[in-house]
């Protein structure tokens, strides 16, 4: 991504179901920013049976200091689910004229994946009914967390 002509790189931890558990972003694309979110995300998480990455040689450096290396997998297709998970969030940068500063980023980057989550139903696994009903549960759940 760039902020005012500078790229900064976002890192996104996607579960298998494609919902966004951790974001961070870094001026850097090395291995000591790779490890760095992966310590974090696995404090927070725990430690993941598979890590699909795509082939930056970072990550195995990141992954051989944290001492699971053999849980990680490259391939042509394997990270799609991180990849698309990317769209929703370009969607709204491009809304939005993009991003100025670095922290407006991570901060925006933090509540859109877990806004996204709790409202993503994946309309084309369900009826229209079910859709509908799905969707206001959801809403009215948001509600309650935001009145509390």
């Amino acid at each position: 991504m760039k902020i005012n002509g500078e790229t900064h790189y976002l890192w996104r931890a996607v579960d298998h179901e494609g919902e966004v558990l951790e974001s961070c972003v870094t001026k850097r694309r090395d291995s000591k920013a790779a490890l760095k979110f992966l310590r974090r995300s696995m404090k927070r998480y725990g430690q993941p049976e598979i890590i699909v990455t795509d082939k930056l040689r970072s990550y195995g450096a990141a992954m051989k200091a944290v001492g699971n290396h053999k849980c990680q997998e490259t391939g042509r297709w394997l990270n799609n689910r991180a990849e698309n998970s990317h769209l929703p969030f370009r969607r709204r940068e491009r809304a939005m004229l993009r991003f100025r500063q670095m922290r407006c980023l991570q901060k925006f980057a933090a509540v859109h994946s877990s806004v996204h989550n709790h409202f993503n139903q994946e309309r084309h696994l369900y009826s229209r009914d079910n859709f509908k009903l799905n969707r206001t549960a959801a809403l009215s759940e948001w509600r309650q967390l935001c009145s509390a």
